[in-house]
Parts: C-alpha cells; sequence; structure tokens
C-alpha cells in the first residue's frame, strides 16, 4: 500500500511517511493509491472480532508491514484501554429502524478520541523510534484539540498546538483544552471562527520551509491515518446491526462539518462493506447539503449553532471525496481547488452530480429542529442527545423508511450544557466533566492573522 496525493504532486510513500506528512507537500490530500477491498468470506470473518482485533484486522491492510506486529497491537490496545465501555463504541437502539453508535466513551467524551487516542500513541512511537521531534499543529471546532492533547501531552519528544475560535466553542470543549498543565502543550484562543483556523493551518502545512523547519505534524482530518481509524467503528457498528436484526444493507446518518467522519464511511463502503445511503447532517452552515442537493459548493454566511463543532463552511476533507467522484483525475482536482481559490465556489452536474445523489443523502437541520429532536427522542425514547447527534438523528427520521440506520452519536451531551438547558432538560455531569469547572485555565488570546500565530509558535517551538 502506497499513499499519492489527491493533487498529484506527490509520489508513492509509505504508511510512516504519509502520516509524518499530514498534508500533501503539494497541497492536497493523502490518499491510498489502491483501496483495499475486502471479500464477504472476510467481512463474515471480522464480524465475531472484538473492537480492537477489527482494528488491527482493518490497519493490516494500510500498514504496509512497517510496524512490527506486537507493536500494532500494543499500540492499539493502549489506545482503548482508556475508554469506559468496553465495547469501545457500543451500539444503542432508539426504535426499529434506527440505531444509535455511540462514540463518546473515550477520555474526552467524543468521537475523536477514536482516531486521536492511537495517533497519540503512533506520534509517541515514531518520535522514540526514529528520535525526532514532532510538533502537532492543528485546528479544532471544539472536540478535536481536547482529544489530540489528551493523546500526547506530557509526552517526551512531543509538543502540540491547537488553535481555536475564541468564544466559538462550547465552555466544556474550552475548559478540557485548557486546563492541562502540561508544558508541551499551547493553546491559542484566535479572533475569528474556526475556518480561519483551519486556514492558517494549511498555510503553515503548505509553506514546506517552515513545515521542515519546525517538525510540524498533523492531527487534523487532513491526516489519512485518523480517516483509516475512523473506518473501523462504521464496520464494528454494522456487524453488530447484522447480528441484531438481520439487515444486509444499513445506511448511516452522519453529523458532519469536515467531510472526514462521513468520508471514513464513505471509505468503509468502497472496501466492501455493505452500506446503503450515507446521509450527511449538517447544522445551518449547510454547504455540504447544498453541494449534495445542487452539486454547488460555496461558502455561505458563517452562522453559530446549538452544535459548535460542526460551525465549518470550508471542509478539509472535500478535497478527497471531490478526487473519487471525479475518477480520481488529480489534475481536474488541482484545477476546481485552484478554482476554488480564486473564484470561491466549484460547480459539478452530469455524471458526477448523479454519483454524488446515489450515495449520499444531505440534510441541514436548523436550530429549532435539532432542540426539537433533543426533546422528542428524551421523551420517547428515555435517551438524551447531544446536539451533534440530534442533527444526526434528524437527519436519518427524513430518510426513514429507506431501510435500517445508523446514526453516529459522536458526543456526550455533558459537553453542550447550553443547549440541553434551553430544551427544560437537566442532566447530571460526568465527575470527570464537573471537576474542569473547578480548575484554572491557560490560553493565549491573538488576533486573527497568521503573524500572531507564527509569533507564538515560534516562541513555542524553541
Amino acid at each position: 500500500m502506497d499513499y499519492i496525493s489527491t493533487r498529484g504532486n506527490v509520489g508513492k510513500i509509505g504508511f510512516i511517511d504519509a502520516f509524518m506528512m499530514g498534508l500533501g507537500n503539494d497541497g492536497g490530500l493523502l490518499v491510498p493509491s489502491v483501496i483495499p477491498v475486502v471479500s464477504e468470506e472476510t467481512l463474515k470473518q471480522w464480524r465475531e472480532l472484538s473492537y480492537q482485533e477489527l482494528v488491527l484486522a482493518i490497519f493490516s491492510l494500510y500498514t504496509n508491514g512497517e510496524i512490527p506486529e506486537q507493536d500494532l497491537k500494543d499500540m492499539v490496545y493502549a489506545s482503548y484501554s482508556t475508554f469506559r465501555d468496553p465495547e469501545v463504541t457500543p451500539v444503542r437502539k432508539l426504535k426499529d429502524d434506527l440505531y444509535l453508535l455511540e462514540l463518546f466513551h473515550g477520555p474526552t467524551f467524543a468521537f475523536k478520541d477514536i482516531a486521536l487516542q492511537f495517533m497519540g500513541q503512533l506520534y509517541t512511537y515514531v518520535a522514540a523510534k526514529q528520535n525526532k521531534k514532532i510538533h502537532i499543529l492543528g485546528a479544532t471546532s471544539g472536540d478535536t484539540g481536547a482529544s489530540a492533547i489528551e493523546g500526547v501531552k506530557g509526552k517526551q519528544g512531543i509538543k502540540i498546538c491547537i488553535l481555536h475560535p475564541h468564544g466559538k466553542v462550547s465552555k466544556v470543549q474550552e475548559l478540557q483544552m485548557t486546563t492541562v498543565r502540561e508544558d508541551n502543550v499551547l493553546n491559542l484562543s484566535v479572533d475569528g471562527n474556526f475556518d480561519d483556523c483551519q486556514r492558517m493551518i494549511k498555510d503553515l502545512f503548505a509553506d514546506l520551509d517552515f513545515k521542515a523547519n519546525h517538525h510540524l505534524a498533523a492531527i487534523n482530518s487532513i491526516n489519512f491515518i485518523r480517516i483509516m481509524a475512523q473506518t473501523v467503528y462504521y464496520f464494528y457498528a454494522y456487524f453488530q446491526v447484522a447480528k441484531q436484526t438481520g439487515a444486509r444493507t444499513v445506511n448511516f446518518s452522519v453529523p458532519t462539518g469536515n467531510f472526514g467522519d462521513i468520508f471514513a464511511g464513505y471509505l468503509a463502503k468502497r472496501m466492501g462493506l455493505p452500506v446503503g445511503k450515507l446521509i450527511l447532517a449538517t447544522n445551518e452552515n449547510n454547504i455540504l447539503e447544498r453541494f449534495v442537493l445542487e452539486g454547488v459548493y460555496k461558502p455561505g454566511d458563517f452562522r453559530t449553532t446549538y452544535s459548535p463543532s460542526m460551525d465549518i463552511q470550508v471542509a478539509s476533507n472535500f478535497e478527497r471525496y471531490l478526487y473519487y467522484v471525479l475518477g480520481e483525475d488529480a489534475a481536474q482536482v488541482r484545477a476546481l481547488m485552484e478554482q476554488f481559490k480564486s473564484e470561491g465556489r466549484i460547480v459539478i452536474s452530469g455524471d458526477a452530480l448523479r454519483k454524488v445523489q446515489e450515495e449520499f443523502g444531505a440534510h441541514g437541520v436548523q436550530g429549532e429542529e435539532c432542540l426539537t429532536t433533543i426533546k422528542a427522542y428524551h421523551a420517547s425514547a428515555g435517551y438524551l442527545l447531544d446536539p451533534h447527534s440530534a442533527c444526526g438523528v434528524a437527519a436519518a427520521d427524513k430518510y426513514s423508511g429507506e431501510g435500517m440506520t445508523v446514526s453516529l452519536a459522536t458526543a456526550h451531551p455533558a459537553k453542550f450544557g447550553e443547549a440541553i438547558e434551553l430544551c427544560g432538560i437537566e442532566q447530571p455531569f460526568p465527575a470527570q466533566i464537573s471537576a474542569l469547572f473547578e480548575k484554572p485555565q491557560r490560553q493565549t488570546r491573538v488576533d486573527g492573522s497568521l503573524e500572531a500565530v507564527v509569533r507564538e509558535l515560534e516562541a513555542f517551538y524553541q
């Protein structure tokens, strides 16, 4: 298995080199040169595996044997030893045709833990084996930052800096990042929105001299290894639901802003998992919904919503899907991304758009619908959804009647108490979250300029 860029100007590289490169050196995103396809017989064998065993089986298709089997096994089991549920990602029944995949049982109560706990282990492994300095740089709309920090805080040879939009994440999300006291952690609270933070991250990774001189490594979903790790729970959820219901094909409803989590589902489908429709759930920042329904990818006015982790206009993983829907034509992708940079929009039509609409459904969930969904399922099923998971369930309900659906529950409701309070629901906070409010915070506020961020990074990396 080799890795190439969606823009065609990165030669084939191996697994660890792809992991360390993060963003392609040509500005594109790295993808496997060939997506491995698993047979029906293999799927039958995988049905009986534990979550950790399934991780190892899927990773073995992508790692090229570059990591000794025992080392990889040790990292995988260490990654998921911190999860509060022995199944790691358990499945719960909400109603006859709708199941919920709980992805929030990791240390920071969000789905990002599933990939980032492993990536933290892998960065630590590479730093030790290659005697390298690793400076992780990422942007967060709320959950990635805490999960990434949790994965590498206090680790030798690693520093991590996370940018988050000032005042635009939930209080718990902010506290999870900024109450960590380790010296290898820097939180930058940036005036602006997540798209501003993400753009600066991409600009810094595209500056190859800065990237090399400062040993930058990516934690965001621009790093393919994060997508690969998230692919596992689609297989696991399918197997659990198929065993319980006998369903041969399962739809997935995915709350997403950066297109990473749903792209992991697309990758699972390309690998041979019997996935029906991938239902893309967004909020008022619904650029991705418009793309699925109309073929137009164009940022609109940024909105602050009840589901802040999805308050994203420019989806960093969109380019990966564009590459595949255009027949893996890197030259065409390169031209369209240049067009997007200059004109601010991409339009597809004809066969390409028909292909998108065959593979995806989409629904933009407005604020009141999100809160109504939380209240309705709390009343009918006794289940409390966080606002992001509620968007996924609301979108699944729009496609009710089209088969068995698994909706992804991406965060614990305690992370978004502000929205839950608006629903008139009292919830007990887990002890780990309640304790955050008693801890001092440490963060640096910067203006929304790249120059201000660079100044902080250069001081931190010394």
